[in-house]
């Protein structure tokens, strides 16, 4: 690894003047510069991140607070994650990745240490107790999510509640009057994620508007936990024929027993799902869905976050329109039933 001592006696000149050259801290003549730049070309040198970050008083890292949990799908998190790594390096900007389960203490390592300028943080709860302390500092952050008190926050997410109203109102279109959701895990509704509970408000108040009936049931996922959580809504409401699926992992389970029960889709039974277009267009019958932007969401954190690093940036929330692709999976519901 090239050193600056090495760039220093390649370009004819002092350490301290490679140094003054890198931080801009003291005027250099054109000349010098010009030579110490191009020893650091021709040789290949990249300064110390740590060296750098002590010089400019800037690390030029963003932390991410990332949730690594059983119950949530991984998949769009990780699509999410790579898209702030992505567009804060076009940025000049790195990513520290933390854990969610951390909580507020990972909160507090970051801005008391300087480890990064700013923070992104994902896996909001309605009542999150990490956001006191977000507001109690200059520290800029953004919010992948949505909680109950946005004031003094900035936060970007899909608008979950028109969301869930998108799907009752595609369903109540086809004529389906008995309507269930097939949630998230348990988890996920005691910790009040936020997008969880918005799309059942969404759900709920559309429903009641448009006088469809909804049942909400958890699942955790998986061929076994659909089974039991199918069972419990046909033995609940025998009449439903649609359903609005927000769990990914329930998806292909779902679609697996309804056919081994004889109830054809979109025939018998209309599916929607609240998922990637990935796994829409892939399932074993192509779903109607509405999908998640986990790309663009991860793309506008990062830029409000850097325009809050560049002194121009505001609170403020972006919730991104959801838009349902009409696939095979949904259609009118059967005469006699709606």
């Amino acid at each position: 690894m090239v050193t600056l001592a090495e760039v220093a006696q390649h370009a004819g000149v002092s350490a301290s003047t490679v140094s003054y050259v890198l931080s801009g801290k003291r005027s250099i003549s054109a000349d010098t510069r010009q030579r110490v730049e191009r020893s650091i070309a021709e040789l290949g040198y990249h300064p110390n991140a740590g060296a750098r970050a002590l010089a400019s008083s800037r690390s030029n890292i963003i932390a991410l607070m990332i949730p690594l949990r059983t119950d949530m799908y991984m998949p769009v998190m990780m699509q999410i994650a790579i898209a702030v790594a992505t567009t804060a390096r076009a940025h000049g900007y790195d990513v520290l990745l933390l854990t969610g389960e951390e909580g507020p203490e990972a909160v507090r390592r970051v801005t008391g240490s300087g480890l990064a300028e700013a923070m992104i943080m994902m896996d909001v709860e309605l009542h999150d107790e990490r956001l006191p302390l977000l507001r109690s500092t200059d520290q800029p952050s953004v919010l992948i999510g949505l909680p109950a008190d946005t004031s003094g926050l900035t936060c970007v997410d899909l608008d979950f509640t028109a969301t869930g109203a998108l799907c009752v109102e595609h369903l109540a279109t086809f004529g389906h009057r008995d309507i269930a959701v097939v949630g998230e895990a348990p988890a996920v509704y005691e910790r009040h994620t936020g997008f969880a509970e918005r799309t059942l408000d969404g759900v709920r108040s559309r429903s009641r508007e448009l006088g469809v009936r909804v049942l909400h049931r958890p699942c955790e996922g998986g061929y076994d936990a659909m089974s039991v959580t199918l069972a419990r809504i046909f033995d609940e409401r025998p009449v439903t024929t649609g359903f609005v699926v927000q769990n990914e992992s329930a998806v292909e389970p779902l679609l697996a027993l309804l056919r081994q029960q004889g109830r054809a889709v979109p025939e018998d039974v209309s599916v929607v799902a609240i998922c990637p277009d990935e796994l829409a267009t892939q399932a074993s019958l192509r779903l109607t869905s509405v999908a998640i932007p986990a790309q663009e969401m991860g793309r506008r954190a990062v830029e409000l976050l850097v325009a809050k690093l560049k002194g121009c940036g505001t609170d403020e929330v972006v919730l991104l329109p959801p838009e349902l692709t009409v696939r095979a999976s949904s259609g009118p519901a059967r005469a006699g039933e709606s």
